[in-house]
């Protein structure tokens, strides 16, 4: 496989940095990846040479960038294999999507006794919209647990799946656990009983091809900013025929068709549920990341996170007194863990003199760490420009904590 890390990472301005005089090794992408200088160099370009309001004047300005606005929502369909470009909504990430599909179509099919279903390893932004909408509507959350590896079991799940149940959301990639779910055979189950099923992806963009008309799913949500693009920007795809009966998420300009002071008729899809100014520079800044991925081939990143995945595990796992959480036999780069009983931000905290940037706490998944009766974890996350050499800085890293702390 010819996969250029030294090459790829020349792309990323900020790994040159030093943190305490030591180079940066950044294993916090979980979080957010770092950014190419494409996609910096693509924002800048609008900024100074295309900034202009979009779909709103006939001047050249206007008609430039609307025309890059729309060229790249047709690119992220594209990417995706969503059948419409018009399926296409931006948002402002992951957690806006969420939040848009719970309001308009979840208030619209939830009544009293109805049931949404989810699973104990979700992320809190596809867990406290649905929960805030059951105790609106007095519907029921059922969460299908996972097992000690972190994974769901397709049996369990079958029969949490009921005549009530009117939605499912479900991880992609879970965030806090690596796990990559079943996601195909769980929406394929759902859709037995025409239940239809949200996708969080926001974990699964950069590390696999994600193909929407493959996996049939209902809604699929994901960030900009934890694939190679900017913070601000997200994506929400939604079957045409859920969007044309949803109700608008936000009102304002832009999803408007005409108004009166006593009736208003909306925009035609996608724009009925794009509200006011977009993101622009961010929209572009996407498309630039999207390039930057394609031309890396989504089979080689693939590939080569797996075999950093495996060098990691092995190294983490012969560290006497460490105890990884997610063992999954399907994983995405991700590795949770603690040092005996240390406290994740104790452990955390020495890490990062070694100029290693990871993440302590519970990953906006309290439930998860609640589940296995600890505080949190340390969470080292893998992109594209890391390397064995860094796996082992924090292999370093980890011997001294334990050093420390005796």
């Amino acid at each position: 496989m010819s996969f250029d890390v030294k090459n790829i990472r020349n792309d990323f301005p900020i790994l040159k940095r030093k943190i305490y005089d030591k180079p940066l090794v950044y294993l916090d992408n979980a979080a957010t990846t770092q950014k190419p200088q494409s996609v910096i160099d693509r924002i800048s370009k609008y900024y100074a040479e295309e900034n202009c309001n979009i779909h709103r004047g006939v001047h050249s300005l206007s008609q430039e960038a609307t025309t890059a606005f729309e060229q790249t929502r047709e690119q992220i369909a594209s990417f995706i294999n969503a059948p419409g470009k018009e399926e296409v909504i931006f948002t402002k990430g992951t957690t806006e999507s969420i939040n848009l599909v719970a309001s308009s179509f979840g208030r619209k099919v939830l009544r009293k006794g109805d049931e949404v279903l989810i699973t104990a390893m979700e992320h809190h932004s596809n867990l406290v919209p649905w929960q805030m909408l059951c105790y609106e509507t007095n519907a029921k959350l059922k969460v299908v647990p996972f097992n000690d590896k972190g994974e769901i079991e397709i049996a369990t799940y079958r029969k949490m799946i009921t005549d009530k149940t009117r939605l499912i959301a479900i991880a992609h990639v879970s965030n806090a656990l690596g796990t990559i779910n079943p996601v195909k055979e769980m929406i394929s189950l759902a859709h037995e009983k025409d239940i239809p099923v949200l996708v969080d992806g926001a974990q699964a963009l950069s590390h696999m091809k994600v193909d929407i008309s493959e996996l049939d799913c209902d809604f699929y949500c994901f960030s900009g900013h934890k694939a190679y693009g900017p913070m601000g920007m997200g994506v929400l795809y939604a079957r045409r025929e859920y969007l044309q009966t949803m109700p608008p998420y936000q009102s304002g300009g832009e999803m408007v068709d005409r108004v009166s002071f006593y009736e208003t008729s909306f925009n035609e899809l996608p724009f009925k549920f794009e509200a006011g100014t977009p993101n622009v520079e961010a929209v572009l800044g996407m498309g630039a990341a999207i390039t930057y991925i394609e031309n890396l081939g989504m089979e080689n990143i693939a590939s080569y996170e797996k075999e950093l995945l495996e060098y990691a595990t092995n190294k983490l796992n012969a560290i006497d007194g460490l105890k990884l959480y997610g063992t999954a036999d399907r994983k995405a780069g991700v590795l949770s863990f603690m040092i005996g009983d240390i406290h994740p931000y104790d452990a955390g905290t020495i890490i990062d003199k070694y100029g290693i940037a990871v993440r302590t706490g519970h990953h906006c998944a309290q439930p998860v760490m609640d589940s296995f009766g600890i505080p949190g974890t340390i969470r080292a996350s893998l992109a594209i420009y890391n390397t064995k050499e860094e796996i082992d800085i924090l292999v370093e890293a980890i011997q001294q904590v334990k050093k420390m702390f005796g």
